[in-house]
């Protein structure tokens, strides 16, 4: 969340329509673990990206790329809770950032923000359910228990 004068800001505060996911979002298995079900996916281009390795981390981070192009899938038909519970799951380290895809629809992402290391490798779906898919999926239902224990303490 932004902080603008010391008013926190909601960046969900008008809800974007459409996801362009490009990592471990791409995964049934870790959308069920967040959002209890796989929304609508329709396969998307993001033209000028790339979904980098991260230094350190078993999922990527959508960074931008002259020449290049992330292949991911557009995730429509979230319900606003979706939008909260995906929002913080992917906050640190992301923006929530517009862009236009390579067929002209456009769509909300997260990006890395500048203080992410980027490496020069592509990230690997396949490399990633081969050797992180189960563990990374027992993290989300882990995290999602925490989310959710704090949203009903308050």
């Amino acid at each position: 969340m932004d902080n603008q004068g010391g008013v926190e800001m909601d960046r969900l505060a008008v809800r974007p329509e459409a996801l362009f996911v490009y990592g471990t979002l791409l995964f049934p298995d870790v959308l069920v673990a967040l959002v209890d079900r796989v929304p609508d996916r329709t396969p998307a281009t993001a033209a000028g990206w790339r979904a980098a390795a991260l230094l350190g981390h078993a999922y990527p981070g959508l960074v931008t790329a002259a020449g290049c192009t992330a292949d991911g899938l557009l995730l429509t038909g979230l319900t606003l809770r979706e939008w909260r519970v995906i929002d913080t799951f992917e906050n640190g380290g992301y923006d929530l950032t517009e862009l236009t895809l390579a067929d002209g629809r456009r769509a909300w992402t997260y990006a890395c923000t500048q203080d992410v290391v980027a490496l020069p490798d592509d990230w690997s779906a396949e490399r990633f359910a081969a050797h992180h898919l189960a563990e990374f999926v027992d993290r989300c239902q882990a995290w999602r228990r925490d989310f959710e224990a704090a949203d009903r303490t308050g």
